[in-house]
């Protein structure tokens, strides 16, 4: 029989020449760090708020008094630190980059945090991408992390699946929206991460509905939810429906992610801590 031809790091195949595990592939962290919990934010595609949810629950965390840290995944697409207004840059020393931390203590890393311009495109091929994740894993000094939410480009290509084979992730919070697609676009996510042998924590609805501020009419403006039938057909857990909130997305916009007060992901925070408990 053939030899396995390809770089197993970099695919999901179950080649019968592969002599190595899964855990084979796992990336150490650097001298010094320290990451209790790594909690991945995926979506089956772009567009439903993956960003914006990370955001939200490296905060509640943050203030239930854990010490929290975001990786920003989507090289391509990082917006995490301009939910936090993150100016300053990353730096490096003897012993690795060091992450840049938000107001109030959130140790943060993301490759706009390393671009001259946050502007820039990357214009990279996924290996250059895959190893750069690697690096913000391995090389980076994460002091005392309690948790680590892993913003995650979304789809099922090269970056996730290094995400997957690369970090030992403890479980995945699946992000969504109300639209037809849902039923297709989670289960692809759902089927990854069990190939992958990563716990599913529950999917989040988001842009679930809009309440009137006047009447307090709930109005479904991408369509009726599903999300519940999806989830049970799938066999997983529906942790949060988080609305259309003006004021959440001017948070997010202006950089103020952390001034924002809502209740609307708590139980969803509530539902995390009690399957990964620390």
């Amino acid at each position: 029989m053939a030899e396995c031809s390809h770089d197993c790091s970099s695919c999901g195949e179950s080649c019968s020449s592969r002599k190595t595990s899964p855990q084979d592939f796992i990336e150490k962290l650097s001298d010094g760090s320290s990451v209790k919990k790594v909690i991945g934010v995926v979506s089956g595609k772009g567009g439903v708020g993956k960003s914006m949810i990370t955001s939200v629950l490296a905060v509640l965390f943050n203030r239930r008094g854990y010490k929290t840290a975001v990786l920003d995944a989507d090289i391509t697409g990082p917006s995490i630190p301009k939910a936090f207004g993150l100016k300053e840059k990353a730096k490096g020393s003897d012993f690795g980059l060091i992450p840049v931390r938000s107001k109030t203590g959130i140790d943060i890393m993301s490759v706009n945090l390393l671009l001259p311009n946050e502007n820039d495109p990357v214009i990279w091929r996924g290996p250059v991408i895959g190893g750069v994740v690697k690096q913000f894993w391995g090389e980076t000094i994460w002091k005392d992390i309690d948790y680590m939410f892993v913003d995650m480009p979304p789809g099922t290509g090269d970056v996730p699946l290094t995400v997957f084979q690369s970090i030992p992730v403890d479980g995945i919070v699946i992000v969504t929206s109300p639209q037809e697609l849902v039923s297709m676009i989670v289960g692809k996510a759902v089927k990854m991460a069990q190939m992958m042998k990563i716990p599913i924590l529950g999917v989040v609805e988001n842009m679930s509905y809009y309440e009137c501020p006047d009447c307090g009419k709930r109005h479904s403006i991408y369509g009726e939810s599903h999300i519940e039938d999806v989830a049970s057909e799938l066999g997983i857990d529906v942790i949060g429906r988080l609305p259309i909130d003006t004021q959440l997305v001017k948070c997010a916009d202006t950089g103020t992610i952390e001034l924002f007060n809502s209740s609307y992901l708590d139980d969803t925070a509530d539902k995390i801590e009690q399957k990964t408990k620390i």
